[in-house]
């Protein structure tokens, strides 16, 4: 089994890619956490290695994202961690899989508002999340606040504490949506 390797715009994550499926399109895992990995054992076994500070899976990779340390030492336990896994066939989760809430109890918007959101989702769908994808993250709309304009994004992945992210918020996704979108006036992450 070979597991290709590919950095991203965040420094202290790398993106593993097994060469097959993690999620499946469209899905996504994010373990902010030791603690958060609970029932899947390859982010449980990837958080057994020291300095390995959060675990995201997306539809064919795996990205990792270590608190200290080289990555010259990190590597290999990483890449045994995800080899053993897919090559002994073990399930991603216990169980039937990720628990995914059926709506997501973070996002919020007034529904007056329900046609602009869909507008933004839209184009986070298409146009945001397979780029950011890319380099080993993903972007969730979190809220639209229609009297100020301001929609707030959760960044998870190597998004998250990624030095080149408040460059892509205000230089690309907040243009995007204010030049498709007029009632967007600016983006935050939360």
């Amino acid at each position: 089994m070979f597991i290709q390797t590919e950095s991203t715009p965040n420094p202290t994550t790398l993106k593993f890619l097994p060469g097959r499926e993690v999620m499946g399109s469209g899905a996504v895992a994010d373990f902010p956490d030791r603690d958060s990995a609970g029932r899947s054992r390859l982010a449980a076994a990837l958080f057994e290695i020291p300095d390995v500070a959060r675990v995201f899976f997306g539809s064919d990779f795996i990205s990792v994202t270590k608190s200290d340390g080289d990555w010259r030492h990190l590597k290999p336990p990483i890449l045994g961690a995800i080899m053993e896994h897919f090559t002994r066939e073990l399930p991603l989760f216990e169980n039937s899989g990720p628990e995914v809430p059926e709506a997501d109890p973070e996002e919020r918007y007034s529904d007056e508002d329900a046609e602009v959101v869909e507008q933004i989702k839209e184009l986070l769908d298409t146009r945001v999340r397979p780029a950011v994808a890319n380099d080993g993250g993903d972007i969730i709309f979190r809220r639209f606040d229609g009297k100020t304009g301001i929609v707030s994004l959760y960044l998870r992945g190597s998004c998250a504490g990624c030095p080149s992210s408040v460059i892509t918020l205000k230089h690309g996704i907040e243009n995007m949506l204010r030049h498709y979108i007029p009632e967007v006036t600016a983006v935050e992450a939360v």
